[in-house]
């Protein structure tokens, strides 16, 4: 996931919550097999919808504060916030016509 920026609990707030426009936050670990199978599908996203949604990846493992207030308990899974509230959840790898599918009307 080397296109999309990290996010830390710190930063939270300031660049998730407080953003003009809408926010996909990955939730992801190193060791999680799906996640790493999500992270190419999450980088062609960001290139292609990049202008109309922030792209932003959070580890959960070094950063448990955030993933625990929005009750993220099986990973990965992707929250869009918008208004500072999470309008989406997905929960599980997805193929990239399912997670457009799921976008539809954000980006």
């Amino acid at each position: 996931m080397a296109n999309i920026a990290a996010v830390t609990d710190a930063e939270f707030e300031a660049q998730v919550l407080k953003s003009d426009k809408p926010v996909l936050v990955d939730f992801w670990a190193e060791w999680c097999g799906p996640c790493r199978q999500v992270a190419p599908i999450l980088d062609e996203l960001n290139a292609e919808h990049g202008e109309k949604l922030t792209f932003l990846k959070m580890n959960v493992d070094e950063n448990p504060v955030t993933p625990s207030s929005y009750r993220v308990t099986g990973i990965p899974t992707i929250n869009v916030y918008q208004g500072g509230e999470v309008v989406k959840s997905i929960v599980g790898a997805k193929p990239k016509a399912a997670l457009l599918k799921e976008l539809d009307g954000i980006i």
